[in-house]
């Protein structure tokens, strides 16, 4: 079971923390952090600046396809950035943990 992080940006931190809340109330995720981020990027062929939210969420390979599912559910961009990351070098009890809390649980759907 590999570990990954899963990032997203958002453009308020009301949609960031929703996005964060529901994925680890529902146990798709261990961990979510946010933080203010500048971003600058091309849309309908304008260049863009913008302040947004990155949100990281710590999971498993496994529940990649459901925490993506729930961002787009929850998400307001009609593109959300949406991308994973191998988590290649973590401390084995930290990792046992993302794996314990990434399992699906719904505590309580959000």
């Amino acid at each position: 079971m590999g570990l990954i992080a899963v990032i997203t940006t958002t453009a308020t931190i009301e949609e960031a923390r929703a996005i964060a809340e529901a994925v680890v109330r529902r146990g798709l995720a261990a961990c979510t952090q946010i933080s203010s981020m500048e971003s600058f990027y091309v849309w309908e062929g304008e260049l863009q600046q913008e302040p947004e939210y990155r949100v990281i969420l710590k999971t498993t390979e496994e529940m990649y396809q459901a925490v993506e599912k729930a961002i787009r559910e929850l998400h307001s961009y009609e593109l959300p950035a949406i991308y994973a990351v191998p988590l290649t070098k973590v401390f084995e009890p930290y990792g046992d943990w993302i794996k314990t809390n990434s399992q699906g649980s719904n505590q309580g759907e959000a």
